[in-house]
């Protein structure tokens, strides 16, 4: 079933909305992303960027921009298991102030995401989701969600899961500011980084029926 806009402000100024704060913000913070890129040149190495592909709306795949936070993988294959190893302390730094973040916006500007949305996970995943939680790509994720400002990775992947569909289920302008101003908050807090024991948040591997 196609997802129907929830009113007005969903069908034609969420996108609008989009764009300008996107443009603004790499305007505005242009000198903060050309000082963490070359932070991450000298302390990471190149390149810059970790770019992966991700599923948007409608499961349409797109390339997702992040500065880097992590050492090269050992060997060709990337283990996820070695994930807090790789993880440097600049790295942490990175995610806890979600400074590594900041790349998304041209992903905003160019229609890929949203400000607000469920956040875009890894592409494999997409067979393991249910048919209520594959509801979250029925709408462009988001830099941000209900999930980031109700646990962040502190909550397990089902609940993260259930405030993304609550969200898809009524988008309106003023949810969309509450959301905006709890994720200047919980960064500012730097409330739930990562999940009990993991570098971020363990693999989700499917909910059991």
């Amino acid at each position: 079933m196609k997802h129907k806009p929830y009113g007005i402000y969903e069908a034609y100024i969420k996108r609008i909305q989009d764009f300008m704060c996107a443009l603004l913000a790499i305007i505005i913070l242009s000198p903060v992303l050309v000082i963490v890129a070359l932070l991450v040149k000298i302390k990471l190495g190149s390149p810059i960027l970790f770019v992966q592909e991700r599923p948007g709306r409608d499961e349409k795949i797109f390339k997702l921009y992040k500065f880097r936070t992590m050492l090269p993988a050992k060997g060709a294959v990337i283990d996820p298991l070695q994930d807090g190893q790789r993880l440097t302390p600049f790295g942490k730094m990175l995610r806890s102030t979600s400074l590594d973040e900041l790349p998304e916006l041209f992903n905003i500007l160019k229609g890929d995401m949203s400000v607000v949305g469920p956040r875009p996970l890894l592409v494999r995943y997409l067979s393991r989701y249910n048919a209520q939680q594959a509801r979250r790509h029925e709408v462009r994720p988001g830099f941000t969600g209900l999930a980031q400002i109700n646990g962040r990775n502190a909550i397990s992947w089902e609940e993260k899961f259930a405030w993304d569909v609550k969200y898809v289920d009524k988008i309106t302008f003023l949810g969309d500011w509450k959301i905006i101003w709890e994720t200047v908050r919980t960064v500012v807090k730097r409330e739930g980084i990562s999940a009990a024991g993991e570098a971020t948040m363990r693999e989700f591997m499917g909910t059991e029926k």
